[in-house]
C-alpha cells in the first residue's frame, strides 16, 4: 500500500510524553500495539511534516 492510496483499516492513535523524556505515538488497530519514542526535537519534525502534509491537502482540497 502506498501513501496515497485509500484504507479500510480503522486505527487509535495517542500521543504523549514518556517518563524518559521520549514523545511516544502509540497505534492500536487490530492485531496491532505499536509504541513509538521519538527525542523531542525528533517529534518536533515530524510535527512540522504533518503540519506541511496538511497544508498541501487543503490546497488539493480547494482545486
Amino acid at each position: 500500500m502506498s501513501i496515497d492510496k485509500e484504507s479500510d483499516i480503522a486505527a487509535n492513535l495517542q500521543i504523549g510524553p514518556t517518563s524518559l523524556g521520549m514523545v511516544r505515538i502509540y497505534v492500536e488497530a487490530e492485531g496491532v500495539d505499536l509504541p513509538l519514542d521519538f527525542d523531542p526535537e525528533e517529534a518536533e519534525e515530524i510535527a512540522e511534516e504533518i503540519r506541511a502534509a496538511a497544508t498541501r491537502a487543503r490546497a488539493m482540497a480547494a482545486k
